[in-house]
């Protein structure tokens, strides 16, 4: 009988930490009035569009905030129950925490942009709950691999259309549908991943044949190169025409990153890291945009109006020291830019370094939960899609807060959960659904089962020789041998007085058999 391991729900320990994010999401936005005018927060206001408003007590902001939270854990456990416990309390405690923040800057340019941030967070909601609901199982999504192509592409170039694409801040980047607009690569990325992973999971095999080896390492087949320079013809488009960096470095890393870990290759890694080094030096040597993001990061002081973002990041860090000065007590509303690309700068001032690393510990905690996820996966296309959502979860919290802290380029991309941002917003919880589908196809209990047609081979197993004896019964027939007659030399049987002797039988009756001596030799 094959053995099931059934993983505990621990619904209890999800819910009592889901109370606990809603929580702290709840007193962070409380805690930003009484620090600063030390009085509850003022009246609940809802702008959406041109005409349409909404809102009431201060206090229905956060009704509506457990509401939210409550909805989407309900349906989670009722539709997905043995998905991962942890991953939806953390999402909603960096939600919170972004919430709270943007409400806090809104304090100091007088805008309602938390407000409108809660009103993204609803259709966000909605969104997961949707994938949740109507896709059970992860799988589905294998087959259609290049439509998941097509439509990853046209996302990810659709900026570039002269009605829809939209320029903002230097990027071409956004497209533009009435009063909303939208960053199409946010869903790219989520697209992207699942047609990657499942155009791999066919062609691996293929691509982890050697070519050339040269230094120990067993480079691909020049013939296999194909899909990598696609994608890297891709990304330099978007280098070229977007102007964005970020979303260049997501997209080409991805790919590689899922490359090498369907093939289990190192050549394909080394020769993605150097055709990102390539893009780098083509877009420092052609295009001035790079060449400033390239000069705020080595010398942001050499400009100061230029890289006014980067040098006001850098005081603010200063300013907030080990410990920050105090959730709602800094001055973050100096930075430009605060509420979407630089709001880890302004969680960096106000709660420290400490609440900054805590920060990331809870997306890394995310990345790990998932990375986990994928190498309990028995199917491969499963395990290379967990990987691959982890994965370009994981670079873009990396480049964007190594971007506001100058471990690397500044870069365009958003921090995900926490930055303003209906598209991230929305983007981010349609790949929580499928990271919880994910697991809980995982975790949930199942039995083991061979493949259809495969071959059970019995080579390791001990075999026993056994004499072929025929005997006549009264009724015409054969008896069941005896185990101990059976097991028993004809030697032994010889001189052992207690043994029977065998019934004659008639030797034309007996099967033929051939009797070779050790050295191999026929008897005469």
């Amino acid at each position: 009988m094959s053995e099931v391991v059934v993983p505990r729900k621990r619904t209890g320990a999800s819910a009592a930490m889901m109370l606990f994010a809603l929580a702290l999401g709840a007193g962070g936005y409380v805690l930003v009035a009484l620090n600063q005018n030390a009085a509850f927060p003022a009246d609940w206001v809802m702008t959406i569009g041109a005409g349409i408003q909404f809102g009431g007590p201060w206090f229905v902001g956060i009704v509506a905030w457990f509401a939210l939270g409550a909805i989407t854990w309900g349906v989670t456990r009722w539709r997905l129950p043995y998905a991962d416990p942890l991953i939806l309390p953390v999402v909603f405690l960096l939600n919170g925490l972004g919430l709270s923040m943007i409400y806090r800057l809104d304090q100091a340019d007088g805008l309602r942009s938390a407000e409108l941030q809660m009103f993204w967070l609803v259709l966000a909601v909605s969104a997961y709950c949707a994938v949740v609901m109507l896709l059970r199982d992860h799988r589905r999504l294998q087959r259609y691999t290049y439509v998941w192509f097509l439509a990853g592409l046209i996302l990810l170039l659709s900026p570039l259309l002269p009605v829809l694409g939209k320029e903002n801040h230097g990027a071409r980047i956004w497209i533009e549908v009435g009063p909303f607009s939208f960053q199409p690569a946010e869903i790219a990325k989520i697209v992207l991943s699942v047609a990657f992973a499942a155009y791999l999971v066919e062609k691996r095999d293929v691509l982890a044949m050697a070519g050339r080896r040269f230094a120990g390492i067993d480079f691909p087949r020049p013939r296999d190169l194909g899909p990598i320079l696609i994608a890297w013809g891709f990304s330099l488009v978007v280098l070229v025409f977007q102007k964005d960096l970020g979303t260049t470095l997501l997209f080409f890393g991805l790919f590689v990153m899922m490359l090498y870990v369907a093939t289990e290759r190192p050549s394909w890694a080394i020769l993605g890291f150097g055709m990102v080094g390539v893009l780098g030096v083509l877009g420092y040597l052609f295009f001035d945009h790079v060449q400033t993001r390239f000069s705020s990061w080595l010398n942001p002081f050499s400009d100061y109006d230029r890289n006014l973002q980067v040098i006001s990041a850098q005081f603010g860090f200063a300013w907030g020291g080990l410990f920050g000065t105090g959730w709602g007590m800094g001055r973050p509303y100096l930075t430009p830019l605060a509420k979407n690309d630089f709001i880890a700068a302004a969680l960096g001032e106000e709660l420290g370094l400490f609440g900054l690393v805590a920060v990331i510990v809870l997306f890394a905690l995310v990345v790990a939960r998932v990375l986990k996820v994928a190498l309990a996966s028995r199917e491969p296309f499963g395990k290379l899609l967990a990987t691959g959502l982890a994965f370009v979860f994981a670079l873009q919290v990396f480049v964007i807060v190594g971007g506001v802290t100058r471990l690397l380029p500044l870069t365009g991309l958003t921090t995900p959960f926490v930055s303003q941002g209906g598209s991230s917003l929305v983007s981010n919880y349609l790949l929580l659904g499928l990271i919880l589908t994910i697991t809980h196809q995982v975790r949930r209990p199942q039995a083991e089962q061979a493949d259809a047609g495969q071959v059970v081979s019995l080579s390791s197993d001990a075999t026993q020789a056994l004499p072929a004896i025929r005997t006549h019964g009264p009724s015409g027939v054969e008896p069941r041998p005896d185990p101990a007659s059976v097991a028993s030399s004809p030697a032994e049987q010889a001189h052992d007085p207690a043994t029977p002797a065998s019934p004659a039988h008639d030797p034309a009756d007996a099967p033929t058999q051939v009797v070779r001596r050790d050295n191999g030799e026929e008897p005469r």
